[in-house]
């Protein structure tokens, strides 16, 4: 058979037990043909007969290969099917990539102290995590690129870290992109450290204004959305979650079938601590989607409990992938912020962050916006408005 061959190694050995592991997983999907139609690809099948000359397969063994897409997803493959154990993949990605950084520095005392920065600061608190997020990965390289990038700068000044003065810092953010604010998390660090002084400081980096799909928009989008023929179940699911209940695509491709319940009578979802019931019709993805799961036929995930399941075995859907199929048909980020802009005028902050899952202050900076402070609620349950209140009519 085509798998068992090209799995095999060149003296017709038997395949690694890790690769008969794979052998035995495309073998048994339901959508066999798919399973030939990738391994008989010309880079994968190079690949995998380079891999079937191993005697032993393991991480540290495949991190030597060449970076690729299909090096992480045969990986992906030999982690599902218990081949090789879980590891948390972001935080390796993270390492090799601050290995290389550290190539930029040019300063081999600032050398030092990034590595240090790097160590203590940011993989200290990813080994601290259940598993790293895409979100932690992509500001922690932020993080050090701009710190590298302050360095460097003092470098050229003929400055070292410890002799840095505010001057240095007003004029190095003077001259360059508002990004460079993201610094002060390294200067935090360096100050926590007793690296430079304590008054130093940066102006923090601020985000622009977002604009914010209006309260028409939404409407209209949330009335369409069973009649949008672009959108797969999937992503019509997904853009209830955004116009509906305001929530963010990060937290959206990280659910799993334990926050949905299913049944003939009810389809409910649980964002925060509340269960929330979903009436007809934003319930019918949710259906369609417990029927017939993304990826179900293929081995990319055996046992996968991600309602998005992404391209990489076991892994959810990324979500800039998500946001970029959403964004044929509006702006992820203004939907949202536009839902929780008018939810904020329907209740009280404390119960929507509890029932969406968000913390308090971030929807009072919504309600703030939308002259509905929590404070001002507050206010009103004070014991003049109770006896009002409480007073016969």
């Amino acid at each position: 058979m085509t798998v068992d061959r090209i799995l095999s190694p060149p003296d017709n050995r038997l395949p690694s037990l890790e690769l008969r592991a794979v052998a035995t997983a495309l073998k048994s999907m339901k959508r066999a043909n798919s399973g030939l139609t990738w391994i008989q690809q010309p880079h994968v099948t190079e690949f995998l007969q380079r891999l079937a000359a191993e005697p032993v397969i393991t991480h540290a063994g495949l991190d030597e290969l060449p970076a690729s897409r299909t090096r992480e997803y045969v990986r992906g493959l030999l982690v599902e099917h218990n081949a090789l154990p879980r590891r948390d993949e972001l935080s390796t990605r993270f390492s090799d990539w601050a290995e290389q950084a550290l190539d930029r520095i040019t300063n081999p005392s600032h050398r030092d102290i990034t590595r240090r920065y790097i160590r203590w600061h940011h993989q200290r608190r990813m080994n601290q995590m259940d598993e790293v997020t895409r979100g932690t990965f992509l500001r922690a390289k932020q993080a050090v690129t701009v710190a590298i990038e302050l360095l460097n700068w003092l470098t050229d000044q003929g400055a070292e870290l410890a002799e840095v003065n505010q001057a240095h810092l007003d004029r190095w953010q003077a001259e360059g992109p508002t990004t460079r604010g993201i610094a002060s998390r390294f200067l935090d660090w360096a100050i926590g450290t007793n690296l430079i002084d304590r008054s130093l400081k940066l102006q923090p980096h601020r985000r622009g204004t977002s604009p914010r799909l209006d309260a028409a928009a939404q409407t209209e989008l949330v009335t369409n959305l069973s009649h949008m023929t672009g959108m797969n179940p999937r992503q019509r699911a997904a853009a209830i979650l955004i116009l509906v209940f305001g929530q963010q695509v990060s937290d959206i491709v990280q659910l799993t079938w334990d926050n949905v319940t299913v049944t003939e009578e009810l389809v409910s979802i649980t964002l925060g601590t509340v269960e929330i019931a979903l009436t007809s019709p934003l319930d019918e993805p949710w259906r369609d989607l417990a029927a017939k799961p993304t990826h179900h036929q293929t081995a990319a995930h055996p046992n996968s409990n991600w309602v998005f399941r992404g391209g990489l075995p076991g892994q959810h859907l990324q979500a800039s992938t998500l946001t970029e199929q959403l964004g044929t048909s509006f702006s992820s980020r203004a939907a949202r912020l536009g839902t929780l802009h008018e939810l904020t005028k329907l209740a009280p902050v404390a119960i929507i962050a509890e029932a969406l899952g968000y913390s308090p202050a971030t929807i009072d900076r919504h309600a703030i916006d939308s002259s509905a402070n929590y404070m001002d609620y507050m206010a009103s349950l004070g014991p003049s408005n109770e006896n009002e209140r409480l007073s016969p009519s």
